[in-house]
């Protein structure tokens, strides 16, 4: 389930507006705004190579337009790649948002995953056979991975930093958790090497996107960032280590994987 494409890894975010636990108030939606263009700048810097924002129509979330956030973002960074990563079509014109959108960039599969990584194998398998069958090329069939995502320098560092605002982040933004907050247990199942939150050292992160390659043949992740009002210095510093330690070695792995699998 390989592709010749090299791996990418990118940043996305819906704004959500986690209420301030010092305060109880929501985070100002135009400070969250700011603070997201600030850390697409940072991601461009440090080499990574996507960046996306979903729509929301919730008072929970900041981004309602895509489109104009972006527009934003593209004045302040150089290099990095913009996309939507949720449009609601139900309010949007279908023909606006093929061109702003899909008929420039085409149409591959992102799969947002929560829960057991396992149970998203027989989608992926689906889309390429459907899209082989009906006459593109496997090569060009592209699978994306979205999930909830920190990294500090060790394992233990990382979950007890982000254990607090993710707790909160599932109590207060997920309709289904009805306000309880995630428990400590539940989140380091959640965080474990199977499970779906990417919640940990550098190299567990590796071993997990390499792990769900092995399973999904994706070329693309993307980490959902900034979540439960993290403070803004965390996640800069969650972002430098997805470009610096993260990504130099997945492209590694699985540009070897690419060369093992030519050869064979």
């Amino acid at each position: 389930m390989s592709t010749d494409q090299p791996f990418e890894i990118g940043l996305f975010t819906f704004g959500e507006l986690t209420a301030d636990p010092a305060t109880g108030r929501p985070i100002d939606p135009a400070v969250r705004l700011r603070e997201f263009i600030e850390l697409a700048k940072i991601g461009d810097q440090a080499g990574l190579e996507v960046f996306g924002v979903g729509e929301h129509h919730r008072p929970d979330f900041a981004i309602a337009s895509p489109a104009v956030v972006l527009a934003a973002v593209a004045q302040a960074t150089e290099h990095i790649r913009l996309t939507s990563t949720v449009t609601v079509l139900s309010t949007a014109d279908p023909v606006k948002v093929f061109e702003d959108f899909a008929g420039r960039h085409g149409l591959p599969l992102y799969l947002a995953i929560l829960g057991q990584p396992e149970r998203f194998a027989p989608l992926a398998d689906l889309y390429r056979q459907t899209g082989v069958d009906s006459g593109h090329d496997p090569n060009a069939l592209r699978i994306g991975v979205t999930s909830h995502f920190y990294v500090e320098a060790t394992s233990q560092g990382a979950r007890d930093t982000f254990f607090p605002y993710y707790s909160r982040y599932i109590g207060h933004n997920m309709p289904g958790a009805r306000g309880q907050l995630l428990p400590r247990d539940a989140f380091e199942s959640w965080a474990g090497p199977r499970g779906a939150l990417f919640a940990g050292s550098p190299q567990e992160i590796v071993d997990k996107i390499l792990w769900e390659h092995e399973l999904l043949g994706h070329s693309r992740f993307l980490a959902q960032i900034g979540l439960g009002g993290l403070p803004f210095a965390d996640t800069a510093r969650s972002i430098e280590l997805l470009a610096t330690e993260v990504l130099p070695v997945v492209r590694r792995e699985t540009a070897g994987q690419q060369l093992t699998q030519r050869a064979s």
